[in-house]
């Protein structure tokens, strides 16, 4: 099977990136003559995170790359040797080296998709001890990408269609992986942006960022600009000394606002000064080094308006600290008055970007009616998931040899549903979701305009629902090893996301007491779990 060689495969896990367990069961499957016993396993989880009602399926992508490079080096199988007992037979790992997934094939949700508890998010068939040796990297690709696609989803929900959310994370992430992880499926999720830069190189996350507070508390005021002279942003006039420019404005602002000229910090304007030397075009100013109101804003007041005299145009100011919706508020007036008095009218539509560990609360306040609030940088709530720290995603098997296999446990919660498996959602005449429904692969798929009989999970009786459309929820997208179709981009599958996302009820979308979307199980699949159930799973 060829390898996929891309710069995105380079985040692929490695087939190392496993549980020990998986190893010593290959290696029983293996002595016990199983190996290539056909198999198949199910990926989902049991109950939708954050206490909602729906997640996003995410991580689709990378599992394929991962599939379609798997293979075990010399120095794996090596390693595998020094842990396994030291009598095992040569000719298992033998037989190590010589495995791929040209067997597989694997039906999934596409990224983007909502999904729901029980419902596959992956079906993976093929070689049973493949298929073992699969669980773990399979698991660790889906759980934390669905997991933070969700949490993104959350938070646009919460800022609606017209705030633009940055993620911004990678320093509080869970290592390295995780970060680009995080910004890979927070984009997909809703979020607009990345300070992540290899989240774009790998992945093409759009890209943001601008300055810290470091590089304003850098300067002292009496450094020197090596060149202070700007061209204007159009025509060929002579440049001009945008220092000296800035100090002049600086007198008008502060006589706008009845500020002393002495009262902003001469360090943080010779910091905007060098920015906006470096970036005429994309200005932006951090305005709480040291007062917001006293220092922060008049000196970018004085920047932005001498920039303004050029040609140029400052794109934004951020806030990192104190009450970001009242002061963001001040500001916007402060704009106003001051376009008004300079006659410099786009001065009133600069961007007001806002950051300081904002959680889901303190985004509904900022996205509130009313909030002046632009942009919205949100790192440890959005990368961390700290309402709820990981998805719980199982990877169970459901046959072996064409026979279905169930768990019966002391715990319900934690029975499987046995064999192979389609799903399908069922719509209303007015395109709302009735419900998912589960069923056996071998019955024929559910008809639009047709009463189907189907037992709701969880519920004692059945009860009849007459679908307007059905779609069927799981692709093709391997067979043997080959990919049937293209992956949808990242912009894609975010787009998808996000139309995925309108189709949900509001009494589904709400973050608090939602109401919980029904899965339900075909007649024929309910039967088959109380027969087995009663005779004791094979």
């Amino acid at each position: 099977m060829a390898a996929e060689r891309d710069s995105e495969g380079l985040a692929a896990a490695r087939p190392m990136l496993t549980d020990l367990y998986q190893a010593t069961m290959a290696l029983g499957y293996w002595r016990a003559g199983r190996a290539r016993d056909p198999a198949e396993f199910e990926l989902f989880f049991r109950r939708c995170p954050f206490g909602g009602a729906f997640a996003l399926a995410a991580g689709l992508r990378d599992c394929l790359r991962f599939l379609r490079t798997f293979r075990l080096q010399d120095e794996d199988v090596q390693f595998l040797a020094s842990v396994l007992p030291r009598d095992t037979d040569p000719a298992f790992f033998q037989d190590l080296r010589s495995l791929d997934c040209s067997a597989v094939t694997l039906r999934a949700l596409p990224e983007g998709s909502l999904a729901f508890p029980g419902v596959p998010l992956l079906q993976v068939s093929g070689p049973l001890l493949l298929l073992q040796l699969l669980e773990t990297p399979l698991l660790c690709l889906i759980s934390y990408a669905s997991l933070v696609a969700t949490n993104a989803a959350r938070f646009r929900l919460i800022a609606g269609p017209d705030k633009r959310l940055l993620e911004l994370g990678l320093r509080r992430a869970q290592g390295p992986d995780g970060g680009l992880t995080a910004s890979t499926y927070s984009y997909l999720g809703g979020f607009d942006s990345s300070s992540n830069v290899l989240a774009g190189q790998l992945r093409g996350v759009p890209v943001a960022g601008t300055l810290a507070h470091s590089f304003i508390t850098s300067f002292s005021g009496c450094e020197v600009p090596s060149d202070p002279m700007l061209a204007p942003a159009v025509g060929e006039s002579p440049g001009v000394d945008l220092a000296a420019s800035v100090k002049l404005w600086l007198e008008r602002v502060c006589a706008c606002l009845g500020l002393g000229v002495q009262e902003p910090h001469p360090g943080e304007r010779a910091a905007f000064v060098a920015y906006a030397l470096a970036f005429p075009r994309a200005f932006q100013g951090l305005l709480d080094s040291y007062s917001v109101r006293r220092s922060g804003l008049p000196n970018f007041l004085a920047v932005a308006l001498a920039l303004g005299e050029l040609g140029y145009r400052a794109v934004g100011v951020r806030l990192d600290s104190g009450d970001l919706l009242q002061q963001a508020q001040e500001i916007r007036g402060v704009f106003r008055t001051v376009a008004a008095q300079f006659q410099m009218p786009w001065l009133e539509s600069v961007l007001i970007a806002v950051s300081n560990n904002i959680d889901e609360e303190e985004l509904a306040r900022l996205a509130q009616e009313g909030s002046e609030v632009d942009v919205i940088g949100i790192g440890t709530s959005v990368v961390t998931c700290p309402q709820q720290p990981s998805l719980g995603c199982v990877y169970k098997l459901v046959s072996v040899g064409g026979q279905p296999r169930m768990k019966l446990t002391e715990d319900p919660d934690k029975q499987t549903l046995p064999g192979s498996k389609a799903a399908f959602r069922l719509l209303a005449s007015d395109g709302s979701l009735l419900l998912d429904l589960l069923q056996l692969a071998e019955e024929p798929p559910p008809q639009a305009g047709q009463d189907l009989r189907v037992w709701p999970r969880g519920a004692q009786e059945p009860c009849t629902v007459r679908p307007a459309q059905v779609e069927p929820l799981l692709q093709l997208w391997l067979q043997q090893g080959q990919l049937c179709e293209p992956l949808p981009s990242l912009t894609e599958s975010r787009a998808f996301a996000q139309w995925s996302l309108s189709r949900l009820s509001p009494a589904h979308r709400q973050l608090q007491n939602p109401a919980l979307y029904q899965v339900a199980l075909s007649e024929k699949l309910r039967s088959l779990v109380d027969s087995l159930s009663s005779q004791g799973a094979p």
